[in-house]
């Protein structure tokens, strides 16, 4: 039997329950770097994942929409974001579920834009080991996408961090985030408690959500498993808690955006990063799947 893998089922054109959009921004990296090199080797590193997942005896069987790249290429931010935002809405508009491919982490700010409803009615959840909480007075940056989605209007009860490590971040971005009413769980909570019931309670906090972006920041992922990620640390998530989560929340009807960010693969050593990345759009698709068999 011939080998099908998960490339194979991404088309051109046509009908498609799920659209595949990149976006490879580099510029306004606080560690500069290129990541803008990271959706071509994921969409290229597909081909080594079949279509079926001997854990549970299923076979994927889905069509996916690749709708191309976002022209951000060596632009900042905030020269990128209409460009990003205007990519993903026309994919969210015709599509039950949207895969975002940074670029950076300044690319989750236009997608949270893109959902289709006003802010007020969107939720995110962020997989990541930083906060983003960095002052706005350079502009946007990969930095500061949570900032700078309070300053647009997003309220702060309607974001969920999960993930976050310690000697990352700072006090200020701790309190500003407590203080805006942002869900705060450590990797220290998903450990002691497990993934799974860390995501039931993100999930209700923003149960008042019409649609959900989910931000995968791979540096949230344990360092020693995630070389190609320049702000991963020692002591972060396990890879396989990282998948879980995306399998779990990629099943949930009102996530219509998921975004992978932060992965360079400049510093990437045996192509860990890139199959754990692609790794990673197998258990999206896997969860998109369950949706109809309701989880």
């Amino acid at each position: 039997m011939s080998w099908k893998s998960i490339a194979d089922m991404i088309v051109q054109s046509g009908d498609a329950q799920i659209a595949l959009v990149g976006a490879p921004m580099e510029a306004g990296s606080v560690t500069p770097g290129r990541c803008d090199l990271a959706p071509e080797i994921v969409r290229k590193t597909l081909r080594r994942f079949s279509t079926y997942d001997v854990e549970t005896g299923k076979e994927l069987d889905l069509r996916i929409l690749d709708a191309g790249d976002a022209d951000v290429r060596g632009v900042m931010p905030a020269e990128g974001f209409a460009p990003i935002e205007m990519a993903v809405s026309r994919c969210t508009v015709d599509h039950d579920l949207t895969i975002l491919l940074g670029g950076n982490n300044a690319v989750t700010r236009p997608g949270a834009h893109a959902l289709g409803v006003p802010l007020d009615r969107v939720g995110l959840i962020t997989l990541d080991a930083h906060f983003d909480l960095r002052e706005t007075d350079q502009g946007p940056l990969n930095g500061n996408p949570i900032r700078c989605l309070l300053e647009d209007g997003l309220p702060g009860r309607n974001i969920c961090q999960i993930g976050l490590a310690p000697y990352a971040n700072t006090s200020k971005m701790h309190r500003d985030a407590r203080g805006a009413g942002i869900g705060v769980f450590t990797i220290a909570d998903c450990k002691a408690r497990g993934i799974v019931p860390v995501l039931e309670d993100a999930l209700a906090r923003i149960a008042h959500a019409d649609a959900i972006m989910i931000d995968f920041d791979i540096d949230v992922i344990d360092r020693s498993q995630c070389p190609g990620a320049p702000g991963a640390r020692p002591g972060g998530m396990p890879v396989d808690m990282f998948f879980a989560a995306a399998r779990y929340l990629a099943a949930e009807p009102r996530v219509k955006l998921v975004d992978l960010t932060e992965f360079d693969p400049s510093l990437d050593l045996g192509d860990i990063t890139a199959l754990t990345a692609s790794r990673w759009a197998c258990e999206v698709l896997a969860g998109y799947a369950a949706r109809a068999e309701g989880r």
